[in-house]
């Protein structure tokens, strides 16, 4: 990614760092060629496979009307301009170029915060929850101090180029940003997708400093209905549809995740340079881990937010780097539940179609569950998919903040 143009302005000390200096960072990017090419690309008739729809796939139809949007109305100048009115730096921490926002509330008692992404995600994904998190209003319950930053491998940070790299080893580097490089003694976290592995991490292993985890998905294998009956787990009509539709994703969702597992960069290279590819193995994730009512209120999950995301990735050259995350983290998913090494409260959100399902019960076994909500509306891409129910959850933060 040295390539990526980057509007850098100068060296500051982060205010409280420690260790470290950072940089301002800005987003200029051009997106000329990406455009173009996805303007060239030929995409076959509507005759061909017709009828398929997106049983197979990427539907063919939405497809193409997403390449239209892309190369007609599409304004990344505009969208580059709307993420750069937050605060954003980089700094470097084990060798590491690692970017993130940091947003202040005005609030002094504000809580410190930071926010884990994962794949097809990236630090915007988390742009509708900032303000409302910041601005939550006098009380320390309500508002928080927002860190935002790029795995390792995604976007503006640099990717670790060893495949002993875990995600273990982003939580340590991200518990570094926290502590050393912005001086938080102490900070809440959150995650989801692969942010989930990395906030329950820093959980687990920094107890000192992690004083409060929000989860939308734990990194632990699924238990098999089978078992139920040993953990005394009776689901009801709401987990019954959750637990179908995680099933439905064991069954037909994983050919990705072997892909990026086995060969990553088949995958990667294959679609290096290729946005119209890129569009369709990432925008078919978009679309079929949301909420079917995707993009009406609340959600903001349009295909203009698709595109925003794919665009990030082609532009900033991180695909090939993000699928490896995939291959280095093969094993992550733990098969045996074991209770994190932290007392501080652990709350989760249960978004209808995220398609990752686990009982509260067995939520419960892996930290200190002191909140537990189902959200009728959502899917995987919280922050996306219903912001305000996002927000909420996180702010009851505040609620259990200092207490054990």
């Amino acid at each position: 990614m040295a390539d990526v143009a980057r509007g850098i302005t100068g060296a500051v000390a982060a205010q409280g760092a420690l260790a470290s200096t950072v940089s301002e960072f800005k987003l200029s990017l051009r997106p000329d060629r990406m455009l173009e090419l996805a303007k060239q690309t030929t995409l076959p008739g509507d005759e061909e496979y017709a009828g398929l729809g997106a049983s197979l796939g990427i539907d063919l139809k939405v497809l193409k009307e997403l390449q239209t949007e892309w190369t007609t109305t599409f304004n990344w100048s505009a969208e580059q301009e709307s993420l750069n009115k937050y605060q954003q730096y980089t700094t470097t921490i084990e060798g590491l170029t690692i970017h993130f926002v940091h947003q202040k509330s005005e609030n002094p008692n504000a809580i410190p915060l930071i926010l884990s992404h994962g794949w097809p995600g990236s630090f915007a994904e988390f742009i509708p929850v900032i303000d409302p998190l910041t601005n939550g209003g006098k009380e320390s319950s309500a508002s928080f101090h927002v860190v935002v930053p790029s795995l390792p491998g995604f976007g503006f940070s640099s990717a670790p180029l060893t495949a002993e790299w875990t995600l273990d080893d982003t939580a340590r580097v991200f518990n570094t940003l926290m502590t050393e490089v912005l001086g938080y003694q102490t900070y809440a976290a959150h995650g989801t997708d692969w942010g989930c592995f990395v906030a329950y991490s820093m959980y687990d292993g920094f107890s000192a400093s992690v004083r409060a985890v929000h989860l939308t998905s734990i990194p632990f294998l699924p238990v098999a209905p089978a078992q139920f009956a040993e953990y005394g787990i009776e689901l009801d009509e709401n987990e019954r549809f959750q637990q179908k539709l995680a099933e439905q994703w064991m069954a037909t969702g994983l050919g990705y995740y072997t892909e990026h597992t086995t060969k990553p960069n088949t995958i990667g290279l294959a679609l290096y340079d290729n946005p119209m590819g890129q569009l369709a193995w990432m925008g078919e994730k978009y679309i079929e881990w949301s909420d079917p009512r995707a993009g009406t209120a609340p959600s903001v999950l349009t295909r203009k937010e698709i595109l925003r995301q794919v665009s990030l990735y082609y532009l900033s050259k991180s695909f090939v780097s993000s699928v490896f995350t995939y291959a280095q983290n093969a094993m992550s998913s733990r098969a045996n539940y074991s209770k994190a090494r932290n007392d501080a409260p652990m709350l989760y959100s249960s978004f209808k179609y995220n398609g990752g399902f686990w009982p509260k019960e067995i939520i419960a076994s892996v930290g200190n569950l002191v909140s537990h909500t189902y959200h009728e509306f959502g899917g995987h891409f919280a922050a996306l998919d219903n912001p305000p129910a996002l927000v909420g959850d996180i702010r009851k933060i505040g609620d259990y903040w200092g207490k054990k």
